[in-house]
């Protein structure tokens, strides 16, 4: 009896520290389930301002690329129409001067000589003239009364001609003397600006000498060169853009007012002329220019260069959609080199969100914001 008590007595504490065991076993396993169920979290990553653009949409132009040099589209070189000495100049390089301003002062001193001697000339062929034209007059009355012969009357008449022309004469001298007065007087010939002074005060000068160099800034032109087997697409009136290296973040227009009809044999490239507004003065000659010939515009979406990754077998973008990122194909059209942008032709469109640079390899699905939306470049 005693023996079988023995082991009911201690069966039950073997199963009941059995079943602890298996309760706490449970427990644990049940715990180790319930945290490898939860999902794990991905952290969100923060992108600053200047790694985010939006695709905007912007009007392109197609045509052939062109460069050239700027040119004032009028001037004048101003030389001198008589000899002398330069006695004084009144204008500088860069300095604005209007139509008729005297520029510079010739020595006169010899024309006013002759101007005097001419003034006397006129005069006397002037009393010359009138004496004979009395005695045409008393001649005429004396041979209608027969007091003279008709010879005396065509004498007189002769007279009078002889002394109209010596008159003639005289003025015209003194109209001369004149005009090369005048001369003396450099002035300038339209409003604009003096370019270069080639005299100085005291230099001595000759007829053909060079002396002033005068721009009109307010009209420029271009000239410059397209290829001979895009000429099809260039003609009188067409829009041209470029940029010259004096402001490298804006663009000019103009319109072709000439195209050369010969090729340059050496270089195939044609030469073409556009006269380019200036109101503002902004452009001055000699600046190199480069641009195309606007032959055609269209709108399209553009985005910078560092967005798009052509390393693959098609290019493609990393965009920032509904917070988190993806990777699309693209298709690319034209490049503009100046600004740095690409056509954007299927896969994005105007205002989508595109990372740039560095950011461009974060991985797809990755929750991404924005450290500074307001900073964003809209479109």
């Amino acid at each position: 009896m005693t023996t079988m008590q023995t082991i009911r007595t201690r069966a039950p504490r073997v199963t009941t520290a059995a079943a602890l065991a298996i309760i706490l076993f449970n427990a644990s396993a049940c715990n180790r389930n319930d945290a490898s169920a939860e999902p794990a979290k991905t952290e969100t990553m923060l992108v600053g301002p200047e790694n985010v653009t939006v695709v905007r949409a912007e009007q392109i132009r197609t045509g052939p690329a062109l460069s050239g040099s700027l040119s004032a589209e009028r001037s004048a070189t101003i030389r001198s129409e008589m000899s002398g000495a330069v006695l004084q100049t009144y204008a500088e390089p860069g300095q604005r001067v209007n139509a008729g301003q005297p520029l510079a002062q010739l020595d006169a001193g010899v024309l006013r000589d002759q101007q005097i001697s001419a003034r006397g000339a006129v005069t006397t062929a002037q009393s010359s003239y009138d004496v004979a034209q009395r005695e045409l007059s008393r001649s005429t009355t004396l041979e209608k009364a027969g007091a003279i012969a008709e010879r005396d009357l065509e004498r007189a008449r002769n007279a009078l001609i002889a002394a109209q022309g010596q008159l003639a004469t005289s003025r015209a001298q003194l109209a001369n003397v004149n005009k090369q007065l005048d001369k003396a007087s450099v002035q300038a010939p339209f409003t604009g600006v003096v370019e270069q002074r080639q005299i100085n005060a005291g230099d001595v000068v000759s007829p053909g000498a060079a002396l002033f160099t005068i721009v009109d800034p307010g009209s420029m032109q271009l000239e410059a060169s397209v290829p001979a087997d895009a000429l099809a697409q260039v003609r009188v009136g067409m829009p041209v853009e470029f940029k010259v290296n004096g402001y490298p973040n804006r663009s000019f227009s103009g319109r072709i007012t000439r195209v050369n009809p010969t090729a340059d044999p050496a270089t195939r490239q044609v030469k073409i002329v556009a006269s380019i507004p200036n109101g503002g003065n902004t452009l001055v000659g000699g600046l190199f220019a480069e641009g195309r010939v606007s032959s055609e515009a269209r709108t399209a979406p553009m985005v910078p260069f560092g967005a798009v990754d052509e390393r693959g077998l098609r290019p493609s973008v990393v965009r920032l959609k509904g917070g988190k990122i993806e990777k699309v194909d693209v298709g690319t059209g034209i490049r503009d080199a100046a600004a740095e942008t690409v056509e954007i032709t299927s896969g994005i469109v105007s205002g989508d969100t595109l990372l740039l640079g560095a950011a461009r390899g974060i991985s797809p699905g990755t929750p991404v914001r924005v450290a500074s939306p307001s900073d964003v470049r809209k479109p």
